[in-house]
């Protein structure tokens, strides 16, 4: 059985020596076309020290993290230093096409991109999140990464990176909007995420065992969604202008409306079944949400 223990990669020339292709055009970022290569390696889960960005077809054998490929069309998915991706143990599709762009955060240092580049969620996303594109905006993609291409394999002049670094940052551009489009366009696939969500809230605050269990974090909820913190905080941003914190906070005082005009418990004993280790946080966010504390608002019923 091939050793399945991740393999760390911290360089474009490891990544061509692993693969059997010839020296790298440049050290710090490098573009490797997929279409025939064969995983003969004997190493099937892979750590990258570097950004990767790739558009692949036929991905049915490639997983990220633990989600599988299943699509057969083109998509696109994004990784940052530490994540892992892994192959099924009889190597990588025989279908397999597209590229891989990779990106060692060096070549980012005092740039503009140095920082920018954090602030894109989906370097965070799944694979199973992975970014479709329609056949136009896989074209223009594909402009893009050939002007990375021709100009990394040109000569090396003072211009040189400044003219990459524009490139990478219209691509990721590009990628934010086709995301934010994606979101809108697959509105099935959203509401039922949301709706999901809304029943994950609705039980876990009707669980007995809040006060050991603690209030809801965004991971807990992701987690039960199958999805990524990242992805779910962007879907619901466009979806409904809220982050998964403020959605938890609305369930929550949902919750806390219910006992505050249904049940004798004072204020402290709700706080406290609500998961909360002190009332006054509780107090503070209620009256943050409603504009009333749960005293006022308990006495709007009387």
């Amino acid at each position: 059985m091939a050793n399945m223990k991740p393999y760390r990669i911290q360089s474009i020339a490891e990544i061509h020596r692993l693969m059997g292709l010839g020296k790298p055009y440049h050290p710090l970022i490098g573009l490797i076309d997929l279409a025939g290569l064969s995983n003969d390696t004997g190493i099937h889960a892979v750590i990258f020290d570097l950004y990767v960005v790739s558009m692949k077809r036929g991905c049915d054998k490639l997983y990220y993290g633990q989600q599988k490929y299943d699509f057969d069309e083109g998509l696109m998915a994004f990784m940052s230093p530490g994540q892992v991706l892994r192959g099924e143990e009889n190597g990588v599709p025989s279908r397999l096409e597209g590229w891989m762009l990779f990106i060692h955060p060096d070549f980012l240092w005092n740039t503009s991109l140095a920082k920018k580049i954090r602030q894109y969620d989906y370097f965070g996303y799944s694979t199973s999140e992975a970014l479709f594109l329609s056949d136009q905006e896989e074209t223009l993609v594909n402009g893009i990464i050939g002007n990375i291409k021709n100009e990394y394999r040109s000569n090396i002049d003072k211009f040189s990176q400044d003219v990459i670094i524009a490139q990478l940052e219209l691509l990721f551009t590009y990628a934010q909007r086709f995301y934010e489009r994606q979101f809108i366009t697959r509105k099935i696939t959203n509401s039922r995420i949301l709706e999901r969500m809304d029943q994950v809230l609705t039980e876990y605050f009707n669980n007995d065992d809040l006060l050991s269990k603690g209030l809801p974090t965004v991971k807990l909820v992701a987690d039960q969604l199958n999805i990524s913190a990242k992805y779910l905080s962007s879907l619901l941003k466009q979806l409904t202008g809220q982050t998964t914190q403020q959605h938890i906070h609305e369930k929550l005082v949902e919750k806390a409306k219910e006992k505050l005009s249904a049940t004798e418990l004072s204020v402290s004993e709700i706080a406290y079944e609500l998961g909360f280790e002190h009332s006054q946080s509780f107090n503070k966010l209620f009256k943050a949400k409603t504009k009333q504390s749960p005293l006022e608002f308990r006495q709007s019923f009387n």
